[in-house]
């Protein structure tokens, strides 16, 4: 016979709200969302309940209707709905079978099956009991009733008059009896109809003949009541269902060490490739759960940039996440199952590999800025980001920071070369920054764990104004211009584009007291980051126009210049000089 748990959520929208800091505690407070006639309350704290609010008012009138200040939120059924699922995997410590409430409990929260599992706990009592206290200490309140059907439990914890029941099995009936209709979950209409007819109350419902409530009210009215009572089965829907690809191994002797967890995870993804190659499908995510022998479980979720069905692959990279974790693993007693499931797969056919040519069954092999990706991201827990070409002439604004996916765009296993990565220094105190103008959407790339980009990918398209100036040019290694990265590292810099720094500051950074030869003139010596710079080569200018179509601006005139101390800079002036205002004068990157 199942035994359900039914957590019924006070106000959960509310909840999540100030469990994620979005909300102050404390004050009258409600979540409001567009309904018929313009925004309707969805949820209210008890503060706001005593002042006489209920869901479904609307806006308007309840604030002409109180006399105090009454913080209102948008509601947010998404976020709401992600943050019940993560309740959800956290009660599957108490049971193996939890399901989130449906539609047709018209609220929040989850029903859990302990039957066969509360005697881990001491008992259905005590179970509830500490159920019902990790909630109060994680500020979630709660109703929880346990029954013999989900129906009956939900029944209680809405409308029973204590916060926690426990009913003895074959109790539901008895202990049902006087709950009014509602707590059948009907439809407010067939609700509205009872109470016209004087039927307040499941017991005198149930003593009526069945057949005229039948034809009046119609099946599901005799379905709810027998669910509710124990009469008629009610399976309920499971969090997730089984996954097509999944392996376990229990162990007699529970494990604990990191290198037996990361042994039985290889093994576990060997029994399953077969699987996997036979439909032609790989893994793009995984979830290992660690079973304690108190009931406890420990879930990892491992993402792969690209299908994959390597054990030794995927071994490394669950002895990466758990290297991250150190002592917050918590292997307590040990783990005395471990499964392996396959979460999110892709399509992965057959390849024709060369004669000799490593396929990457070793691990490491194959895709290796695929590996490096899949690598970086369990280590440091952060998704991977990219630099993609934008279309803008300024460099800042020529480059922005999106999700790294393996074989789309630079950094894919395509490009072969990795190289320039942009500069992620704070930005400057007021006074010492470039404009603002240059520091538009996609400039900043902080954030992300690493931003790989090919070296060779230019970031605008510019043309040279004028000759070198006459001061000096850049020396030129191998009889080519250096083009600040060695070209055995990455592909090529075009020969009639300008070349690009290897570092790029996210903007400018001001370079102050600098002396020309004439206004108009490249510069001859300058001081940056407190120090003073006395330039030895200098090549320019190239001259970028503002973006006009966004905002007015001045051109800049960038120059490559080389200091008696060896730095090579990327040098502008912004916009002419005039003796009212004199240019001002950045540095934006660095050449090597």
């Amino acid at each position: 016979m199942p035994r359900i748990v039914c957590i019924c959520l006070s106000h959960w929208p509310v909840t999540r709200l100030r469990r994620a800091g979005l909300a102050p505690e404390g004050g009258p407070m409600a979540v409001a969302a567009e309904g018929p006639g313009g925004l309707r309350l969805v949820a209210l704290d008890p503060e706001a309940l005593a002042l006489g609010l209920r869901p479904g008012e609307p806006l308007g009138r309840v604030r002409a209707r109180i006399g105090v200040p009454l913080r209102v939120h948008p509601a947010d059924p998404a976020a709401d709905r992600d943050s019940l699922l993560r309740l959800c995997r956290w009660a599957g410590g108490y049971a193996p079978l939890v399901a989130p409430f449906g539609p047709a409990e018209a609220t929040d929260g989850l029903y859990i099956d302990v039957a066969g599992a509360s005697h881990l706990r001491g008992g259905e009592a005590k179970l509830v009991d500490d159920l019902a206290a990790r909630l109060a200490r994680g500020n979630i309140p709660a109703r929880i009733a346990l029954a013999d059907t989900p129906g009956g439990a939900f029944a209680l914890a809405r409308h029973g008059g204590a916060d926690r029941i426990v009913v003895p099995p074959g109790g539901a009936a008895e202990a049902l009896r006087g709950l009014p209709v509602e707590a059948l979950r009907l439809d407010p209409g067939a609700v509205a109809g009872l109470k016209r007819l004087g039927l307040r109350g499941i017991g005198a419902l149930d003593a009526l003949p069945r057949g005229p409530l039948a034809r009046r009210f119609g099946e599901a009215l005799l379905l709810r009541l027998d669910q509710a009572l124990a009469r008629r089965p009610e399976p309920l829907a499971p969090l997730t269902e089984a996954a097509d690809h999944a392996a376990a191994r229990g162990f007699l002797d529970p494990i604990g060490r990191q290198s037996d967890i990361v042994r039985t995870a290889r093994d576990l993804m060997a029994d399953l490739a077969p699987r996997l190659e036979r439909d032609g499908l790989g893994a793009c995510a995984l979830r290992l759960a660690l079973h304690r022998v108190d009931g406890a479980v420990r879930t990892l979720d491992l993402g792969l940039s690209r299908p994959e069905r390597c054990p030794e692959r995927v071994a490394a990279l669950v002895s990466l996440r758990l290297d991250r974790l150190g002592s917050g693993l918590d292997a307590g007693f040990g783990f005395e199952t471990v499964a392996l499931a396959v979460t999110v797969t892709g399509a992965m056919p057959a390849r024709q590999t060369d004669l000799g040519a490593n396929s990457g069954g070793d691990g490491v092999g194959g895709d290796g800025v695929g590996f490096l990706a899949d690598a970086l991201a369990q280590r440091l827990g952060r998704a991977l980001l990219r630099l993609e070409p934008r279309a803008s002439h300024l460099p800042e604004r020529g480059e922005r920071g999106v999700l790294w996916v393996a074989g789309e765009g630079p950094g894919s296993s395509a490009d072969q070369g990795i190289g320039r990565l942009r500069a992620r220094l704070p930005p400057p105190s007021e006074g010492e920054g470039g404009p603002r103008r240059g520091s538009g959407e996609g400039s900043d790339v902080s954030g992300c764990s690493v931003t790989l980009m090919k070296a060779g990918a230019p970031s605008c398209t510019v043309a040279p104004l004028s000759p070198p100036a006459a001061q000096g040019t850049l020396p030129r290694r191998g009889g080519r211009e250096m083009r600040g990265s060695d070209s055995s590292l990455a592909s090529p810099w075009p020969d009639h584009l300008p070349p690009r720094p290897l570092v790029l500051f996210p903007r400018g950074e001001a370079a102050c007291d600098v002396l020309s030869t004439v206004p108009e003139g490249p510069p001859r010596r300058f001081r940056w980051r407190a120090q003073i710079h006395r330039v030895a080569h200098v090549e320019g200018p190239e001259r970028i126009a503002a973006e006009w179509w966004r905002e007015p601006g001045e051109p800049r005139d960038y120059y490559r210049v080389e200091c008696e101390a060896g730095h090579r800079l990327w040098l502008y002036r912004d916009g002419p000089h005039a003796p009212d205002r004199p240019a001002a004068w950045y540095v934006h990157g660095l050449f090597a």
